[in-house]
């Protein structure tokens, strides 16, 4: 279990800090919820305690691991379907994983498909989610601005 003051990162919704834990009752059921705020977007998310380990909550990544990010980032880009449905369908599928590396996988084959060719609206739209989840976790880590996470991963792609 988290504690008040734990980093951790929301699969699909990025990374952020336990502000609180509170009870609530919905649909006469009382129920514990980490209530997270995300630095990117201030935006406040509550999840079930309960639920974390089946949604995949994790701790943020180390200072260490940040390097392996970068090294995925500027990695060669990953063979994908032609097929745009079954692209988008294997990318959403790294992104549920809440793997910092699937996400960064995505973020880097995305932008990098978007110079070539241009996205698709809807692989925009994952890019965008993508790079948010990968910079809030990076924001927390490096302990720096989202302009400034946002520039390391656009420079290592």
């Amino acid at each position: 279990m988290f504690v008040v003051g734990d980093k951790i990162v929301y699969p699909m919704h990025g990374a952020g800090i336990i502000e609180k834990i509170e009870d609530k009752q919905i649909l006469g059921e009382s129920r514990k919820y980490y209530v997270l705020r995300v630095p990117c977007g201030d935006m406040k998310i509550m999840i079930p305690v309960e639920n974390c380990d089946e949604i995949g909550v994790r701790p943020i990544i180390s200072m260490d691991e940040i390097k392996e990010v970068i090294r995925v980032l500027s990695a060669e880009t990953t063979e994908m379907p032609n097929n745009w449905n079954r692209r988008y369908r294997e990318n959403m599928e790294k992104l549920k994983t809440g793997s910092v590396y699937h996400v960064a996988e995505v973020v880097r084959n995305l932008m990098r498909s978007d110079k070539e060719r241009k996205l698709s609206t809807g692989e925009k739209k994952m890019l965008t989610n993508a790079k948010q989840i990968l910079i809030s976790e990076i924001v927390l880590v490096e302990n720096i601005d989202p302009e400034s996470a946002e520039e390391i991963v656009n420079s290592a792609v």
